[in-house]
């Protein structure tokens, strides 16, 4: 069963920085694309990163250069740093996995099948 757990969200002040984290159980953590979507009250949910089995990565354009995403096979845990937070940036954070490219999840053309609970980020200007 895929157990997919976050943590490191919180409140920070515009400008500022926070790494979440993931950790995956249950599966076979280095062959699945791994991700980062976020959902605001009212709006749609939106891909912001994903790390391909490969290591390739794919960026939402509102993130790229401020975000990074990163996976640790060995420990089974994916990452997402997050620096020069703006308040667009809030919203409730999950981590994603399945099969396929994570291209396709930040292009809003694929959905992954499997989520994690979710870790709040809010940014205050």
């Amino acid at each position: 069963q895929v157990q997919l757990v976050e943590s490191g969200g919180g409140s920070v002040q515009a400008g500022g920085s926070l790494r979440l984290s993931c950790a995956g159980s249950g599966y076979a953590f280095s062959t699945f694309v791994m991700g980062w979507f976020r959902q605001v009250p009212g709006k749609e949910r939106e891909g912001v990163a994903a790390i391909n089995s490969d290591g390739t990565i794919s960026y939402q354009d509102s993130v790229k250069g401020r975000f990074t995403i990163s996976r640790d096979n060995a420990k089974n845990t994916l990452y997402l740093q997050m620096t020069a937070l703006k308040p667009e940036d809030s919203g409730m954070y999950y981590c994603t996995a399945d099969y396929g490219n994570g291209a396709f999840w930040v292009a809003q053309r694929a959905v992954p099948r499997y989520w994690g609970q979710g870790t709040q980020v809010t940014v205050s200007s």
